[in-house]
């Protein structure tokens, strides 16, 4: 038979999904380009959706970093009120140093679709950090 290991914390369940998170939050940026792409018949190729999403990405690394500078969990709600405006406003400032548009209908949208993509993330991955810990 079989024995329990010991039993997972919610702070272990959490480390074990940080690589998860990085990839969840970096496909809410991509899809974030490709449905405005899709949205603006710019085509879903994927060197035109790695261009309208590089600056946000790049925003996102930044967000990381600093969450890990703080030393919050990327996976946390507190870093979701970190990685929220930098991956906006970084995304929007690197379009904007490079000659993209940063129109305040666009500025809106990105961040509502970024702000609840990335909250997103965080309420599926806390509902696991739950679950687990409870077997």
């Amino acid at each position: 038979m079989k024995q329990p290991g010991p039993a997972r914390t919610p702070r272990d369940t959490g480390r074990a999904l940080r690589p998860l998170c990085y990839l969840l939050d970096g496909l809410v940026v991509v899809a974030f380009a490709a449905a405005g792409r899709s949205s603006h018949d710019e085509g879903l190729s994927p060197a035109g959706i790695a261009d309208t999403a590089w600056p946000f990405l790049a925003a996102l690394v930044a967000g990381w970093l600093l969450v890990a500078l703080r030393g919050r969990p990327p996976t946390s709600f507190r870093a979701w009120g970190v990685l929220w405006p930098v991956t906006v406003a970084g995304g929007m400032l690197l379009r904007w140093l490079t000659g993209d548009g940063t129109a305040l209908p666009f500025v809106l949208v990105a961040t509502t679709v970024l702000g609840a993509g990335l909250l997103a993330v965080r309420v599926i991955l806390s509902a696991v950090v739950r679950a687990r810990s409870r077997r």
